[in-house]
């Protein structure tokens, strides 16, 4: 299965972690809430999942790439 990762901006709290974390994949826009840099290469499936967990807002979406489902990372 293939991942892929988005920021849910009406969720984001800025928190920075994601950013932290994974700064190659994401950074904040002009409102302080995090995105994905353009053209970034997605992380493997675990960084995916790692990532999505980690965020205190639970603003990081993680859709499987092939059905466009939305996965539930708990």
């Amino acid at each position: 299965m293939t991942y892929r990762i988005s920021v849910d901006s009406d969720v984001c709290m800025s928190s920075g972690k994601c950013v932290a974390d994974a700064p190659e994949v994401f950074r904040f826009d002009d409102d302080e809430i995090a995105e994905l840099v353009p053209g970034a290469t997605q992380p493997s499936d675990d960084r995916i999942l790692d990532l999505a967990r980690a965020c205190p807002a639970g603003a990081l979406v993680v859709t499987d790439a092939e059905s466009g489902e939305e996965i539930d990372v708990g």
